[in-house]
């Protein structure tokens, strides 16, 4: 009895020396995932309407020019460089911008890039408007500097024109 005891410790102590002695150990293996993406250079363009005071060709403007202005915003993304140009219009005759009443009678004007007037507002060469890349993606305004000559003889009326605003990137 003695020996089947001793026997019985023995194997108990046995049991539990393995069972808390033995580990089951985790293995890990690691990878790098790469991500990556693009940003497309990218722009949107919107206008405000070029508003001149009323013409007067018998007396205010009978000398003087009718000048007004108006704007076009472009929305790029950050260091894209654009360039905007503006159509003729839909009444021009060759070059010459025109606004049209809801007969057959024209009013002659322009579109320039700058508050002196010097630097008509194209589509191409020096006629496109070339700002700076675009330092963030907020919205940019450009002023539209427009003119109406002195001394047209037209009728009294309402006048208008629809120029195409484009934006290149």
């Amino acid at each position: 009895m003695r020996i089947s005891k001793l026997l019985f410790v023995l194997v108990t102590v046995g049991v539990l020396a393995v069972s808390s002695d033995s580990r089951v150990e985790a293995a890990s293996a690691t990878s790098n995932l790469n991500v990556t993406a693009s940003v497309g250079a990218n722009c949107t363009i919107s206008t405000a309407t070029v508003a001149f005071p009323a013409y007067d060709p018998v007396v205010a403007n009978a000398s003087t020019n009718d000048d007004g202005t108006g704007s076009v915003i472009i929305t790029c993304t950050r260091g894209t460089a654009a360039t905007i140009g503006l159509g003729l219009g839909a009444n021009a005759s060759g070059s010459q911008r025109r606004m049209k009443d809801a007969t057959t009678d024209y009013l002659n004007y322009e579109l320039y890039q700058d508050a002196g007037r010097a630097t008509v507002w194209g589509t191409t060469g020096a006629g496109l408007l070339s700002p700076a890349a675009a330092p963030d993606k907020n919205p940019r305004t450009f002023t539209v500097y427009g003119r109406i000559p002195s001394a047209q003889d037209v009728p009294a009326g309402s006048y208008s024109d629809t120029v195409v605003a484009t934006v290149n990137f």
